[in-house]
């Protein structure tokens, strides 16, 4: 559909970054939003606009989902850029940064422009790429920060490895700042991890399994915010999972150091219980937590010390999942579900739908300074429109992602997006 000039009409407007929810409509006009408000009718804009009745629905910015493995290139087999973004579209999400753990890994120049104009051709939501910390994702050699920006890199990470190097790191971080560029980091200590395969405790023990401390990630983290406080750079903590880690990034935040946090979707709306009978799609890194756990992290982010959450969304095919548990591949595809699974927690009272939207697209967009997280003259017209109530059961076989190793098959769900705008454009339409 064209969307040169369109009216979206009898909407819930619901802007996040003002934290305001008004009955009204939208105008878009050359990709952008160029009015909006409860007293803007077909009259006040003119006969040649077209006209979409999004029927009470909400709409709102698209989301912004700060972490994604999508495959491409060298694991076409797991997912390609085109199919991450159908996802995607499906799920409201209308920007999608991947990681840099593809074959071979995002790590120069020539591969990040690879991936941006391979982006362009194929998808239907905008993609960025973040680039790798250290050459090969090996940790032991930092990589070129400054080319790699140019030719469009938006951060810089390892993915789901973490630099056990200090001092690797600390040039690293120093680099980074020289370029005012972001490092994402994950956090765990490998050494610490061990062979571990999930949350350290009692259900562990229970099933059998070898253990993860909370405080793999917390002490790695702890050195991380000291690395911070040497050298000044910006720095996100990629996913926090545990009580331990909260009360380290409360303290960093407090003595005024450049640090942003996410956490992911499983980690706020699953727990280890989950895993039940050894169900693998919900082994993920960092592993799901105790319930407690969840709990604190769900109140982070209300607080707002958890800044964002991401989908932490990383394709599995059959090969690397149906494997006993200890033996298969970490992750879980999350764009599809990340918005109906979050609205669980709007049904339970834990969050209200703006804090919600606020960690899925406007502090996104704030932590990665890219346009869009909020509805206003002017802004991207990036945009979802979706009911919060509408109820399903999740069937992973119809997601639209390449594989579907979903941690909500079969989950009841409230919540569907029913349209998808990028730049103007509708991209999904249920």
């Amino acid at each position: 559909m064209s969307t040169r000039s369109l009216l979206l009409t009898n909407a819930l407007l619901t802007d996040p970054a003002a934290g305001t929810q008004m009955r009204g409509a939208l105008l878009i006009a050359d990709g952008i939003i160029a009015d909006l408000g409860p007293g803007l009718t077909k009259d006040k804009v003119g006969s040649d606009v077209e006209i979409l009745d999004c029927g009470g629905e909400v709409l709102a910015p698209g989301l912004i989902d700060m972490r994604a493995v999508t495959g491409e290139p060298g694991a076409e087999h797991r997912e390609t850029l085109a199919t991450a973004s159908q996802a995607a579209a499906a799920g409201g999400v209308t920007t999608v940064v991947c990681t840099p753990e593809t074959h071979p890994p995002i790590d120069d120049p020539a591969i990040v422009d690879f991936v941006l104009r391979r982006a362009r051709d194929t998808s239907i939501v905008h993609i960025h790429a973040m680039a790798a910390l250290t050459k090969g994702l090996a940790g032991q050699e930092m990589t070129e920060i400054g080319l790699l920006g140019e030719a469009g890199a938006l951060a810089f990470t390892d993915g789901a490895r973490s630099v056990m190097n200090a001092r690797v790191l600390r040039r690293t971080l120093t680099y980074a700042r020289d370029f005012d560029a972001l490092v994402v980091h994950h956090t765990q200590d490998a050494d610490l991890a061990g062979d571990g395969v999930m949350n350290e405790g009692e259900f562990a023990s229970r099933l059998g399994l070898p253990g993860i401390p909370a405080e793999a990630e917390a002490m790695l983290l702890e050195r991380d915010m000291r690395l911070v406080a040497l050298t000044g750079a910006r720095y996100h903590a990629a996913t926090v999972t545990c009580r331990a880690s909260l009360d380290v990034l409360r303290r960093a935040k407090s003595s005024g150091l450049k640090v942003t946090a996410s956490t992911s979707i499983n980690h706020v709306t699953l727990n280890e219980n989950d895993i039940g009978a050894f169900r693998t799609f919900c082994k993920v890194s960092p592993p799901l937590r105790h319930e407690d756990d969840r709990i604190a992290l769900v109140q982070a982010v209300k607080d707002g010390l958890v800044d964002a959450i991401v989908s932490d969304h990383n394709p599995q095919d059959v090969e690397t999942k149906r494997q006993p548990f200890a033996e298969c591949a970490d992750g879980a595809i999350g764009l599809e579900t990340m918005l109906p699974a979050g609205l669980r927690l709007v049904h339970d009272g834990s969050l209200d739908l703006l804090t919600l939207l606020r960690a899925l697209s406007t502090h996104p967009a704030e932590i990665l300074r890219l346009p869009g997280g909020t509805l206003t003259k002017g802004a991207p017209a990036d945009l979802v429109v979706f009911d919060p109530d509408t109820p399903f059961v999740l069937d992973a076989a119809k997601l639209k992602s390449r594989c579907k190793n979903s941690p909500f098959d079969g989950a009841r769900l409230q919540g569907q997006v029913s349209r998808t705008f990028v730049a103007g454009r509708l991209v999904y339409q249920i």
